[in-house]
């Protein structure tokens, strides 16, 4: 993975635990992950990382998550750069897992990294979806746990895979029926 994401987890006490800025997140020293307070200022660790703004967005429009996770996953940032793909959902529903772990995945407007304004537009997008796709940058994937936040983030790379692999195919998804079947019996966070 490199540095090329950021991962945060919301504590007992309101404040987060957040990858620092620059870090490898194959190599993260525990000692120097940024712990903020539940104002989201910086108590000790590093400095956390640039897109902070964007974890605090999440977090306020979903404070049933306890984790997300943030990426530069090549299939994701490939879906999310073509220009044909749907806003409001840029993922057709491939398979169960995508379903029950993803959902419906919207497309973010484009942002540079680090612009306040990006917080805005996942904001609106947020408390209707544990997912967001930033369009030319990556997917942003909420869950109950750290682990769900994982295994949903591992899903939907996996799912904009097959997407990318069956473009120009005529693939068989799951139906509006299966789908809301899916939606019922495992209700995401």
């Amino acid at each position: 993975m490199g540095s090329s994401g950021n991962i945060s987890v919301r504590l007992d006490d309101g404040g987060w635990l957040m990858t620092p800025t620059n870090a490898c997140l194959g190599r993260l020293d525990p000692a120097r992950i940024s712990h903020l307070d539940n104002n989201g200022q910086l108590l000790s660790g590093d400095k956390p990382t640039k897109e902070q703004f964007l974890h605090m967005a999440m977090y306020e429009e979903r404070p049933q998550s306890g984790a997300i996770v943030h990426l530069h996953s090549t299939h994701s940032v490939a879906v999310s750069c073509l220009p044909d793909v749907n806003p409001c959902d840029c993922i057709p529903p491939l398979t169960a897992y995508y379903v029950m772990r993803v959902g419906k995945l919207p497309l973010v407007p484009y942002h540079m990294p680090g612009d306040p304004k990006l917080g805005d537009a996942v904001r609106g997008l947020a408390g209707q979806h544990s997912a967001v796709l930033l369009a030319n940058h990556g997917p942003v994937v909420a869950g109950k746990t750290l682990e769900a936040a994982v295994y949903a983030t591992e899903e939907l790379e996996e799912t904009a895979k097959l997407y990318l692999l069956l473009r120009g195919e005529n693939p068989r998804g799951l139906t509006p029926e299966q789908v809301a079947e899916l939606e019922a019996r495992f209700p995401r966070d």
